[in-house]
């Protein structure tokens, strides 16, 4: 699936930003980002404004509840859960508020939601377990999850009246393929997860969110070396990832971003830092390193504009409100320059 919603040169961001104002982050996203705006997620809030909380609250017949180590299974919906159904609900009024106030409605508007993986990864089961360790367990996930990401993207439609692009979030994949994550006593680690295994999995989820939305998926890891090359043979349209991932980056890595860019995708290129650095960058600071990029791999620059994205490197939810405003402008303004390249460029 390979139809483009947002026009040449558009620009988005991850998802998180700071603060605790739904009315006010939606203004923005719609002021600076208006050809590809997205849905806020303003984890500030706490329990069940971040990316885990956010995600369960669209699980259908499943509930989780809050323990000392995170979020577990519950038997039915508690406080918790409640109110991460709730601040969801809040968050698309604003949203809806927002897209009237601005007086157009957008190309597309992007959903995030935690990826199977990291939602595996992040839940526990009663005994404290992690749901990915019970594959019976993680499917019933992935089904509830499609069924609620359903009914989720209907509804932004009808408030937004824009076709929607879903993003999932996939941090903890990298570990999940190195056996990185602990055991509940913390002396031991679950054990990796096979490629072709975790592939399949996401290829599930993948193909589920295209036949909800008809419209391409991205997938956005965080990770210093995102495994790209699986999350395209997943079925990924659109791979976000942090450019900074390409600082001293081996040759078999640079190939497999060729390859991907090479079969279609589009890349999300995380080019703005997501907080502030000590020294404000310019444009052509964080512009650099995608024209960089792709002359290194040998395509005509052209391919920015017809294949690629600019994004901030990750979410905001780290930065200061005014860095947050002038990241938003830097990488609007990166995508108009991935159209017209300003002269010395």
């Amino acid at each position: 699936m390979s139809e483009r919603l947002w026009p040449s040169g558009a620009a988005t961001a991850i998802g998180s930003m700071p603060g605790t104002d739904p009315a006010e982050a939606a203004a923005v996203v719609f002021g600076e980002l208006p050809d590809f705006p997205h849905l806020p997620e303003l984890p500030a809030r706490g329990v069940g404004a971040d990316l885990l909380g956010r995600t369960a609250a669209l699980l259908v017949d499943l509930a989780v509840d809050v323990v000392p180590s995170g979020y577990r299974v519950a038997p039915r919906p508690g406080h918790e859960h409640r109110r991460a159904v709730d601040l969801l609900r809040w968050d698309l009024d604003a949203v809806q508020e927002a897209r009237e106030k601005a007086g157009a409605t957008p190309p597309v508007f992007k959903v995030q939601l935690a990826g199977p993986w990291t939602l595996g990864a992040g839940i526990e089961l009663p005994r404290g377990h992690r749901v990915l360790t019970d594959r019976g367990a993680l499917r019933d996930f992935m089904s509830s999850l499609l069924d609620g990401l359903a009914g989720h993207v209907a509804e932004v439609q009808a408030r937004t009246g824009a076709p929607v692009v879903v993003q999932f979030d996939e941090p903890s994949l990298p570990a999940v393929l190195a056996g990185g994550l602990s055991t509940p006593s913390g002396y031991g680690n679950v054990p990796a997860v096979p490629e072709p295994e975790a592939r399949q999995v996401l290829a599930t989820v993948i193909e589920g969110a295209q036949r909800i939305t008809g419209r391409p998926v991205i997938l956005h890891c965080c990770a210093g070396k995102p495994p790209l090359g699986l999350l395209r043979e997943a079925g990924a349209d659109g791979l976000a990832f942090d450019l900074a991932a390409l600082d001293g980056a081996s040759a078999a890595f640079l190939d497999e971003i060729g390859e991907v860019w090479d079969s279609g995708a589009t890349l999300f290129l995380g080019a703005v830092p997501a907080t502030s650095p000590a020294s404000p960058p310019g444009l052509k600071d964080v512009g650099e390193p995608a024209f960089r990029l792709a002359d290194r791999l040998g395509f005509n620059r052209s391919v920015l504009a017809e294949r690629a994205v600019p994004t901030p490197a990750c979410g905001l939810a780290g930065a200061t409100p005014e860095w947050m405003r002038r990241a938003l402008s830097l990488t609007r303004d990166l995508g108009k320059a991935f159209v017209e390249p300003p002269e010395g460029w």
